[in-house]
């Protein structure tokens, strides 16, 4: 199967060539690989192009986006500027942090999932952060939730749910559409992938409000979002940040913003949240 990659990188001069040396040593390589420097001050471009010198299956792109980090969507902007960039010859399509290192089978064990199982749309690993000079699970989602830092889709599976939207949240829409459609989502344990920057590092109060307007998009009404708020909040050791995510909620709300998905859509996402959230009481 032949595997893309596309890396939306901002100001990751310390961590990139890490990343990239993780991917170029992998026991399977991928055909292409699209790096898209969203606007670095830093070194990150420069780092990139010594790569795409060496390596001919890299290509670099310079991204003028604003210079504000907004969770999602500056991201996925960047992505879709990469993917604009591919052709259509792929089997398998990812979505890279620059600031990861892979285990050196991370990639032959995605493939080896897919090929598996034709109903297998995503397939991912777990992210590691260092504490205490040891490496601890980022426990900030559940074990069957593949994290944005490395993501990778079946192209009909890809194609299906509309490629990523470009919105905080989009790392959650995905795999719900997925489940929508009959994709299985796969979450591999035993690829410990090192997270090199923990998630929200550089997030601020309005980033904060965008995840509760995240929770709205996706169709979640009140009250799933009121759980999930609190479960997220709790799990970053942060309990006042569920006030930001229920204010972020109402405002979206408040403002009539469009949903992420349909109303059959967002019908099917409540019906499945319930469902997880029984499942975990009983």
């Amino acid at each position: 199967m032949n595997y893309y990659i596309i890396i939306p990188a901002y100001n990751e001069e310390q961590f990139i060539e890490l990343t990239l040396q993780s991917i170029v040593n992998q026991t399977v390589l991928p055909k292409k690989i699209v790096i898209v420097d969203d606007n670095s001050t830093d070194k990150t471009f420069e780092i990139a192009e010594k790569y795409a010198e060496r390596f001919s299956f890299i290509t670099t792109i310079k991204n003028n986006s604003e210079s504000i980090h907004l969770p999602g969507s500056k991201v996925i902007k960047a992505f879709n500027q990469g993917l604009s960039q591919l052709d259509d010859e792929y089997d398998v399509i990812v979505k890279l942090d620059s600031d990861l290192i892979l285990p050196l089978n991370y990639f032959e064990t995605i493939l080896n999932h897919f090929k598996s199982d034709d109903s297998i749309g995503m397939v991912g690993g777990f992210c590691y952060i260092e504490k205490n000079d040891e490496w601890v699970l980022e426990n900030l989602t559940d074990k069957d939730h593949i994290r944005g830092a490395l993501k990778a889709y079946r192209k009909e599976t890809f194609k299906q749910i509309g490629g990523l939207k470009a919105a905080m949240g989009w790392d959650t829409v995905d795999e719900l559409l997925c489940k929508f459609y009959n994709w299985k989502v796969v979450t591999d344990e035993t690829l410990h992938v090192k997270h090199l920057k923990p998630t929200g590092a550089n997030y601020n109060k309005a980033a904060r409000y965008k995840q509760g307007e995240a929770f709205y998009s996706l169709g979640y009404g009140f009250w799933i979002t009121a759980i999930a708020s609190l479960k997220l909040a709790l799990r970053k050791r942060k309990p006042f940040l569920f006030i930001d995510y229920i204010n972020g909620f109402w405002k979206a709300k408040a403002s009539g913003k469009e949903l992420f998905v349909t109303k059959e859509q967002a019908k099917f996402i409540r019906n499945y949240r319930w469902k997880k959230i029984k499942e975990k009481l009983i």
